[in-house]
């Protein structure tokens, strides 16, 4: 029987070293993620998301950047024990990442149909006459319009949406069993973010891949995930069933971020922020790293970090409050 897991991060921890100091830019990360289902992992701008996506892929900027620590479980096998040359053979055959902004992903100096015949090349052994059906293929999955017509564009020539659906077609050729999509609507207007997310849902539902959804929008959450994992200075503080988060949100931190969100049933309302900066990544604050901004400390939160415990069904929290 096929195991369901298809990801299982164990105690990640990925460390700069730089001259002021190391930073811990992901500190003792543990989750899991099953065949066919979506995570999304939110949180404030440098809490480690994306920092998460990229030691998965084992994609760090070295020297400075390096994983000490953990385990990265992905269809049987840890990562961290391949070879640089058997991980390309895994980066977009088994695991793609979309990244945010496609004009900084996409090379402007190639036509967005050798992009994406390089990688069915690399990756897939066909006949040369056969890459351009494939990639008419990659285009059309994304439902992009006369692909054929497209095959000769540059990123330059294509809208800020297109572009987006290109990256994905890049990131979609090969079939993986795992997608990253790193924050991939934030570029876009609101109406080709629906169509964009709607597309997503529908291969995944198609193919069965397991998604990670990295973003710091809970309209994207509650739309496309199954599960979220929380976010806050390296650490995931609270991960759950997205109707759990929504519903029974226990973190402090994750009480804060979801009431900075407007309600729509109120006429007037001020929003509520969360006071305060995260903290330092080099020099981070000893105790719980949302102490310095949690308005229900107590001592305990400033003297020692919280373990994480089981505060219901699939739902675990690190606060010294529950």
């Amino acid at each position: 029987m096929m195991d369901r897991t298809l990801l299982q991060v164990e105690d990640l921890r990925t460390y700069f070293f730089t001259r002021r100091g190391v930073v811990k830019a992901v500190d003792g990360v543990t989750f899991s993620l099953e065949r066919g289902e979506s995570l999304g992992i939110v949180g404030e701008s440098g809490c480690g998301k994306t920092m998460t996506s990229l030691s998965i892929l084992r994609l760090l900027p070295e020297p400075a950047g390096r994983i000490v620590g953990g385990r990265i479980i992905f269809d049987g096998d840890d990562l961290l024990l391949k070879s640089q040359a058997a991980m390309r053979t895994i980066r977009g055959r088994k695991i793609s990442i979309i990244l945010q902004d496609p004009m900084t992903s996409l090379n402007p100096a190639l036509t967005v149909g050798e992009q994406i015949a390089e990688v069915i090349r690399l990756h897939q052994k066909v006949e040369r006459r056969s890459v351009r059906e494939k990639v008419i293929e990659a285009l059309k999955l994304v439902k992009i319009s006369s692909p054929e017509a497209r095959l000769s564009n540059f990123p330059h020539q294509m809208s800020g949406g297109m572009r987006q659906r290109v990256s994905g077609a890049i990131a979609l050729s090969c079939q993986p069993l795992l997608l990253i999509a790193d924050e991939p609507t934030t570029s876009l207007d609101v109406t080709i973010q629906a169509q964009y997310l709607r597309l997503l849902k529908e291969i995944q539902q198609e193919s069965h891949m397991g998604m990670i959804f990295i973003t710091h929008d809970f309209g994207i959450v509650a739309r496309m995930c199954d599960r979220v994992a929380v976010m806050y200075a390296g650490r995931i503080v609270e991960t759950t069933h997205t109707r759990n988060l929504f519903n029974d949100p226990r973190h402090p931190y994750t009480i804060a971020l979801l009431n900075c969100l407007p309600r729509l049933q109120e006429e007037q309302q001020d929003l509520a922020g969360i006071e305060g900066q995260p903290p330092d990544l080099g020099h981070l604050p000893g105790g719980c790293r949302f102490a310095p901004r949690c308005r229900r400390k107590k001592r305990i939160c400033e003297q020692e970090y919280p373990k994480e415990i089981k505060v219901g069904d699939d739902h675990y929290v690190s606060c010294w409050l529950d």
